[in-house]
């Protein structure tokens, strides 16, 4: 972490990064590149967060641009999670019967080096038109199956209070949408814009809100940032995580074990922990899924139920979520079972029903 004070505005190119100390000017260079081609930005409050001494510091790799972003592998695709296979219309993304994904714009306070969607976000990144608004609208209102409502993008929370608001109350008179789930990474990387009128503008659905925050690494965990989820559960919003497996971040369970941990500490319920997509430019971050199965298992039982998270691989192609997690019980024989304790030591079980 850094002692001297952090940049007061984001930092959005290269130079910047050479400026503020966290790379060197020769690199800073050769990252144009880089920057051509995906967008970058990090907010004051994840500068603050990187140690320039350390080659291997975990907030840098999520942020701090890296040459091996140009190396895009074959099998990496554009829309690694096949988003476009379930568009109707523009900004919905339908996949599963009783829920919607609702992109209201293409940027974002900070541009992750692993994102799924790098291909369509950055700066300046384009909201919703009015037009387009309500064309979206319109198709959840057609659609008595769609429950649940999610605002994604892009951050929907890097919009104006005010028009957030308006989605929201738009949602709400949709009787059938009984809740709303916000995608976000603001608490974290810019805690402050968590005030009074960003809550009432969520408060505006008249329902259930749920935020789903994403952070990969405890350290994001800041006062700052525990400040502002306090602020939204105490106005009556419930939080759940979501986090991406990433190679030299948060691949060792200590270390991941200590996120969730954070996470209850802050009333944030662990939800979702990604296998990482096969976004261009990002085989660098990527665990592989064997890995990942022995990582989560090792939480197993070392830490509180409320702990856990679903460790799921969204299927290349537009198939959905697919929970990876290794299993713990494994048929053999007739009503017999092989159960596996957190300590590793199997256990025969004859199932009596």
């Amino acid at each position: 972490m850094r002692d001297d004070p952090a940049p007061s505005r984001p930092i959005r190119a290269p130079a910047e990064l050479a400026q503020a100390g966290l790379v060197d000017p020769a690199r800073a260079a050769a990252l144009e590149a880089v920057t051509a081609r995906y967008a970058m930005a990090i907010t004051p409050a994840m500068a603050r967060l990187i140690d320039p001494a350390d080659p291997n510091d975990p907030i840098a790799r999520q942020f701090v641009p890296d040459l091996r972003e140009l190396d895009a592998r074959p099998h990496e695709r554009e829309d690694p999670i096949g988003d476009a296979v379930h568009a109707p219309v523009e900004g919905i993304v339908h996949r599963y019967p009783d829920r919607v994904l609702l992109k209201l714009l293409h940027a974002c306070p900070v541009y992750c080096r692993f994102c799924f969607r790098r291909e369509s976000v950055g700066p300046g990144g384009e909201a919703l038109s009015q037009d387009a608004l309500a064309r979206a609208l319109d198709y959840v209102r057609a659609d008595p199956r769609i429950w649940e409502t999610i605002l994604t993008g892009g951050d929907p929370l890097a919009m104006s209070a005010r028009r957030l608001r308006e989605v929201a109350r738009a949602l709400g008179d949709i009787a059938h949408v009984r809740i709303m789930r916000v995608h976000t990474r603001v608490p974290v990387v810019a805690p402050e814009r968590i005030d009074a009128e960003m809550i009432d503008a969520l408060k505006a659905f008249g329902r259930s809100v749920y935020v789903a925050l994403h952070a990969n690494h405890p350290r994001e965990l800041t006062p700052q940032a525990r400040a502002a989820c306090a602020r939204l559960v105490d106005a009556g919003l419930a939080m759940v995580s979501q986090t991406v497996l990433l190679k030299g971040v948060n691949d060792d369970p200590e270390v991941l074990g200590d996120l969730m941990r954070a996470f209850v500490e802050c009333r944030v319920k662990p939800y979702y922990l990604h296998h990482a997509d096969l976004a261009p430019g990002t085989a660098h971050l990527r665990v592989d899924l064997a890995r990942g199965r022995e990582i989560v298992a090792a939480l197993r039982g070392r830490l509180s139920g409320l702990c856990q998270p679903h460790y799921v691989l969204d299927t290349p192609g537009g198939f959905g979520k697919a929970p990876v997690a290794a299993s713990a019980a494994e048929p053999y024989g007739e009503n017999r079972w092989r159960v596996t304790d957190f300590q590793g030591r199997a256990h025969d079980y004859e199932d009596p029903a």
